[in-house]
């Protein structure tokens, strides 16, 4: 598939980097939640029904009445100096249990691995404090590996190593109750104020569990050291499969959640294979050394001739066979004789006084695994990564690709992965869980679904759809609504690419969907001599061949890439030509030109342009309940934010908004830059010192009234993307005021009703046919069993999964002041899924959502922040609204702002 799209909104041309600008519209701080979230009003009803499998355990509670109690813990050197708890503290409380059974006798407790111990039962004393003396194994210097300031006893042959011992004052103070039956109380519709301190109880219990099997925990995910396990991905690294584990209330009991979870580690084994593999070189002589030193910088290696882990500060100044370092040695025999220093070179050391034959580090860095003042040399090819080590960083388009393929599978696949996970944690068998009374059933939950009927579509000359498994196609129709394109060309920057064949068979497809296309205007390809030039040179050297060219403005440029998803010319293009020409373009990067190919371009191009590919038919006939006779707009809304470690990279907010009331198939988007990682939109409302508002929200309520023949929303309903349970008060309180401020701002008296949605697709339920082994049908809902006992969710699968196993979307209703049965706003929120007219198939989540992660992705992917990231703050994550400097995103141009340019 060709490169998704992107436009914006209007701005002059940029000439100079954008200012940098604080933001200053805090959303009003709320003390005490104004708004809570709703309760469920009851289940649907339409639908054929359908047996299926959820993978929730069915939990029992033996012993409800059970109370856990928490402890604060405090470690503390002998110097009184705060310890690391994280890296140090389970060590201390095992010693600590060892050492004062007296005081632990018979006790049960779970651990956090940093300062909450939980007992079930009260320890002794509400205050407990004791010296733990530990013992830590340490290796001299005197022939371990090469310091600059350390000495080597000639004569020595092993490592000495020595025991010392470290005393820490540990302090225990009790902190709080956290009674069982809060569970329980939940469970019936209560909403007691402790019920998630009981169930992270639960979690930490499983947490302890998996630590005390070597796992690598992320969070509530576990992994095991087992290369069965590892998949390469390229690079260096792999992804590394493991299991979900969570307790969860329900609308049928407490569960367990257990599914399969996927992590990225580095790839364990030889440095050198590593940075091999990474660097994509075939041998040492072309890896680049300051790009592997920034690479290993803070990883675990073990040294392959002492077996001893040590942490990788840096790399030597200077080659293994020119190090140079300091080093003791005695001379003769007599105990009083302190011997002399000599210069030595690491090489020389291993190979000459360690007796280690060294085959191919002599020209190669050596690994510094000291301190930053006491550098300690190891070579490269005694070293090898530890495993599981986790990868942070963003994965390439290739390395996702690779992932997805590998890591897929089908339904039947997982529940036995899953259910044999089940069976060999034995959790029944963990002491805690057994002293609450709490047992975990083996098999998956059984639970009753209903698949919703498919909604038709319009297309062109009054045509009927019926899509036929989630899907449907465009094969001798037209398009709804066809644009014309007249004046157009296509730009080449790649040399492979036949654009002379590409426009002709473009055309032929697009007059078979009812396009008015023209022959293009011209065909630029690049001039070869800047093929190696910087991708903004090219870009400009491209446009000035282009003005030269064309007559005029074009209504439509088509440029084909080089690369297909990762071109570095992709952003100065889509920078040029959407904020500082206004141009409508198309970028691609075909493999083979087919009909499917073309049809999927032309549906992107004719959206851009302002056509319409297809209609829902009851969007087409007015007949959309509660919708068609009150003005109503709809919304998604969605942040995006640097990669892992960009701490500094504005995040960027997108909000689409429905055009054309009554109709719900077209949008507009406006994107703005926010404080980085911040989640909470801050610019919905923005007033400015002349009184002004400048905020999202206020252009798309006047874009909704110019293009809704004057017609102001009475009704809103907000899909928004991307926010936890533990921020829907955040979106209920903060952004929903700022979103009434921008509506009264306008100078308009009653609010409009709003329906509030979040849609999850990042949580661990799965759904299966109990009796096939198929993927769930597209348009299975559930809103009964494995959904909050309280509040008003429910679970779809609006399209057909044809690979791996579906993962459905989690609608969370906030609010619903508009007044939707479970049927009316299910079938919506379904219907929804068939108007993204990008695809020719129900999406995974509603379209709005989807158009809203596009806008604010392909945004992003124009402006490069890694350019302006020195003018921000870039003091590391920012998590309170309006307190960072942030670089502006420049405006789009105001020939293309009102298109949708995401598609």
């Amino acid at each position: 598939m060709e490169r998704s799209e992107g436009r914006e909104s209007c701005c002059t041309p940029v000439e100079e980097p954008p200012p940098v600008i604080t933001s200053n519209a805090e959303p009003e701080r709320v003390d005490q939640p104004k708004r809570t979230v709703m309760m469920r009003p009851g289940c649907g009803t339409s639908g054929r029904e359908i047996t299926l499998l959820a993978n929730h355990l069915k939990v029992s509670i033996k012993r409800p009445d059970e109370i856990f109690y928490l402890y604060s813990v405090s470690i503390t050197s002998d110097e009184k100096r705060a310890v690391n708890i994280k890296g140090i503290g389970r060590k201390i409380i095992d010693k600590l249990h060892e050492t004062y059974s007296s005081e632990f006798a018979g006790m049960k407790f779970a651990y956090d691995g940093e300062k909450s111990l939980y007992t079930v039962g009260p320890l002794p004393r509400n205050r407990l404090e004791f010296t733990v003396v530990v013992e830590e194994s340490s290796a001299r210097h005197t022939s371990e590996s090469p310091s600059d300031n350390g000495s080597s006893n000639h004569s020595s042959k092993r490592s000495k190593h020595s025991l010392n011992s470290k005393a820490f004052l540990v302090e225990i103070d009790y902190a709080a109750k956290i009674p069982l039956r809060s569970v329980n109380l939940a469970l019936q519709g209560a909403d007691p104020e402790n019920v998630q301190d009981a169930l992270r109880v639960l979690d930490i219990i499983l947490r302890q569990q998996a630590a005390n099997r070597g796992c690598l925990l992320v969070r509530q995910s576990f992994f095991h050291d087992d290369s069965r396990n590892f998949t390469d991905v390229g690079e260096g690294v792999m992804g590394c499969r493991g299991f979900h584990s969570s307790f969860r209330l329900t609308d049928g009991g407490l569960t367990l959640n257990m599914d399969v979870s996927t992590t990225m580690i580095l790839s364990p084994g030889p440095v050198i294979d590593f940075l091999l593999a990474n660097q994509n070189v075939k041998e040492p002589r072309y890896i680049d050394w300051a790009r592997a030193k920034k690479m290993l910088k803070n990883l675990r290696v073990r040294a392959k001739h002492s077996n001893r882990e040590f942490k990788i500060i840096s790399l030597s100044d200077r080659p293994c066979n020119q190090q140079l370092f300091s080093m003791k040695v005695k001379n003769g025999g007599s105990p009083d004789n302190e011997g002399e220093t000599i210069e030595i070179t690491v090489y020389e050391y291993f190979t000459k006084h360690r007796n280690i034959e060294l085959s191919s580090s002599a020209y190669m860095p050596c690994l510094d695994v000291g301190k930053p003042k006491r550098p300690n040399y190891l070579p490269l090819e005694l070293c090898y990564l530890v495993s599981l080590q986790r990868y942070i960083k963003a994965l390439s388009l290739v390395q996702r690709a690779s992932l997805v393929e590998k890591s897929r599978q089908k339904p039947r696949e997982r529940i036995k992965v899953i259910t044999d996970a089940v069976r060999d944690y034995s959790y029944d068998d963990d002491p805690l869980l057994a002293a609450c009374g709490i047992s975990v059933e083996k098999q998956l939950i059984q639970i009753n679904g209903r698949v919703l009927e498919a909604p038709k579509l319009k297309v062109g000359n009054g045509e009927e759809v019926s899509p036929c498994n989630g899907r449907w196609n465009f094969k001798n129709k037209h398009l709804f609504t066809p644009a014309r394109i007249e004046r157009w060309a296509v730009v080449n920057f790649s040399a492979r690419c036949d654009t002379s064949h590409l426009s002709r068979e473009l055309i032929s497809c697009g007059r078979s969907k009812g396009i008015h296309f023209e022959r293009p205007h011209t065909l630029i390809e690049e001039d070869p001599q800047y093929r190696r030039a910087g991708a903004v040179v090219r870009v400009e050297q491209m446009f000035e061949e282009i003005i030269a060219r064309l007559p005029g403005p074009p209504d439509f440029l088509l440029c084909v890439l080089p690369e297909r998803k990762n071109s570095e010319i992709y952003g100065p293009w889509k920078k040029k030509s959407l904020t500082e020409l206004g141009i409508v373009t198309q970028c691609i990067s075909p493999l083979k030109i087919t009909d499917q190919y073309l049809t999927n371009v032309l549906l992107k191009i004719n959206a851009k342009l302002g056509g319409t590919n297809s209609l829902l038919a009851m969007e087409h006939t007015f007949h959309l309940p509660l919708i068609k006779d009150t003005p109503t707009m709809i919304l998604g809304m969605d942040v995006s934010h640097g990669s892992p470690g960009q701490s500094d990279i504005p995040s960027i907010a997108a909000v689409v908004g429905s055009l054309y009331w009554p109709l719900i198939s077209k949008y507009r988007a406006v994107v703005r830059s926010q404080s980085p990682k911040m989640e909470i939109i801050e610019s919905l409302y923005k007033p400015l010192p002349n009184g002004e508002d400048e905020g999202i929200m206020r252009e798309l309520l006047l874009d909704f009234y110019r293009t809704s023949n004057g017609h102001k929303p009475a009704q809103i309903i907000v899909f928004r993307d991307g926010v936890s349970e533990s921020q829907f008060s955040q979106v209920l309180n903060l952004e929903l005021d700022q979103m009434i401020k921008a509506y009264k701002h306008l100078g308009e008296g009653d609010n409009p009703k709003f329906t509030l949605i979040v849609a999850q697709k990042n949580h661990h339920t799965r759904l299966f046919q109990a009796s096939t082994a198929e993927n769930v049908p597209p348009g299975t809902v559930v809103d009964t069993n494995i959904v909050h006992p309280r509040n008003n969710d429910f679970f779809m699968c609006a399209h057909a999964g044809m690979i791996g196993t579906t993962r459905p979307a989690h609608y969370h209703i906030l609010l619903d002041e508009i007044g939707f049965s479970p049927d009316i706003l299910q079938n919506l929120i379904h219907s929804l899924s068939y108007v993204y007219q990008r695809s020719t198939s129900a999406t995974s989540i509603v379209a709005p959502v989807r158009y809203a992660h596009l806008a604010a992705q392909q945004v992003g992917q124009f402006v490069k922040f890694e350019d302006l990231s020195e003018t921000s703050s870039g003091q590391g994550s920012v998590k309170s609204i309006g307190s960072t400097p942030v670089t502006e995103l420049p405006r789009l141009h105001k020939n293309v702002s009102d298109s949708m340019f995401f598609c």
